[in-house]
């Protein structure tokens, strides 16, 4: 079965707990702090692996947690990092969050961070200042991120094969590469895309796809065409097959539907190169209608016999070509694309929106610190005082109009303004 939409859930691990310890040995009567920090959570990685063609494995397995740090111990014993995971995934995949793509794995070994682990909190021993000598406070580590993501397939193919129902692309597939789809005298023999290597020489081959007959309406679902037409949108070259067992007219509305169709899924796909053959040439009326598709057009239509043989070759070779030329194209290209200096990361901000008798911070920043204090000792309480201070929110807290005793909250967290 062919699976090429999956939803996950990913976790990264929680940071381990810093600790509040203090040295106690013989003959040391101030040892002082030796809290250790909390080991760093582990992290989710999404792997495009070749080997791997659908994402069938994701019906089951919707949910990826990382393993969660160590908690740091005295000594400045230090926590143990969590475990990463590695999910492997088909070259190919797209990754969204929220209908915004993040990432597109479509070289063997991509990788790509999609839920990182938290950071582990700091031991007491970071807190000890000349006036604070004996900080009785520790970070609690922090939450790792979680993330609702979206995977799409689009196969990577250099060529694709499209037309309608019975157009004779699976056997042009089979014939010409090592794949052996489903063939039958009847529509919608093929019901998933079929992928195949094409050699042309020793050194030279390429990748071709053979997608599901397309029918009027395919842009917009009618026989699932919208989730065929998504596996064309990275070729280099399609070859458009006609059926040469209908007739001049059947075949010149084929042509046509075909051509608008595409258009609608995507409007870049009339830019891609397009070869134009008819199959069946075995066939006594494939001539004909090979000769009223020619009339339509200025390019070269070729005709072909997947039974026999016949115009095969010279088909395959003008694919290669017209591939070859796409790529060097491409890379014109991008030498001449100029590369914008990168912009400076803008600081932190914080904003404060009032919650009924309460005040909301919001601020990425300010809401990881508060996520990290423990907030019911009076040291988490008045280190994460110091934090609003030093971020700004305590000033734009004022001129919102909280005053002390006012409650806050940020994240999870509440607590009284002091």
């Amino acid at each position: 079965m062919f699976i090429d939409q999956a939803r996950l859930t990913v976790q990264g691990g929680k940071g381990g707990n810093g600790s509040a310890s203090f040295r106690r040995e013989k003959y040391v009567p101030r040892g002082g702090p030796d809290g250790g920090d909390g080991g760093r959570g582990g992290s989710i990685y999404l792997v495009a692996d070749p080997q791997r063609t659908t994402l069938s494995e994701f019906r089951h397995k919707k949910r990826f947690v990382a393993q969660d740090g160590g908690d740091g111990a005295g000594s400045n014993c230090h926590g143990k990092t969590g475990a990463d995971i590695d999910v492997f995934v088909p070259c190919g995949t797209l990754v969204s969050e929220d209908g915004k793509l993040i990432a597109d794995l479509s070289r063997p070994g991509d990788r790509e961070c999609v839920a990182r682990g938290g950071r582990g909190g700091l031991g007491n021993s970071h807190f000890a200042t000349p006036t604070h000598q004996a900080p009785r406070f520790a970070q609690r580590g922090e939450p790792g991120e979680q993330r609702e993501l979206d995977l799409e397939l689009k196969l990577l193919a250099d060529a694709g094969i499209v037309g309608a129902p019975n157009a004779g692309k699976s056997t042009l597939l089979a014939a010409v590469s090592a794949a052996r789809p489903k063939i039958a005298d009847y529509p919608f023999t093929t019901l998933e895309p079929q992928l195949g290597v094409v050699t042309v020489d020793i050194d030279a081959s390429f990748v071709l796809v053979d997608v599901p007959g397309l029918i009027e309406g395919a842009s917009q679902g009618a026989g699932l065409g919208d989730r065929f037409l998504a596996h064309v949108e990275r070729t280099l070259v399609l070859v458009h097959l006609i059926d040469g067992a209908a007739s001049p007219q059947e075949a010149l509305a084929q042509l046509a539907m075909i051509e608008r169709e595409l258009e609608l899924w995507n409007p870049r796909l009339l830019a891609v190169r397009r070869i134009l053959a008819v199959s069946k040439l075995d066939l006594p009326a494939a001539q004909r209608t090979l000769e009223a598709v020619q009339q339509t057009t200025t390019q070269r239509v070729f005709g072909i016999s997947a039974a026999t043989g016949a115009g095969v070759k010279e088909l395959i070779g003008t694919v290669y070509n017209a591939i070859q030329a796409e790529r060097t194209h491409a890379k014109e290209r991008v030498a001449e694309v100029v590369l914008r200096p990168q912009e400076k990361p803008t600081t932190s901000t914080v904003s404060i929106v009032k919650e009924g008798h309460a005040f909301r911070v919001r601020g990425r920043a300010i809401e990881r610190v508060a996520a990290m204090t423990d907030l019911t000792t009076d040291e988490g309480q008045a280190y994460f005082h110091r934090a609003l201070v030093r971020v700004g929110a305590r000033r734009k807290l004022e001129r919102a109009g909280a005053r002390p005793g006012d409650r806050i909250r940020v994240g999870d967290q509440e607590l009284v303004l002091s």
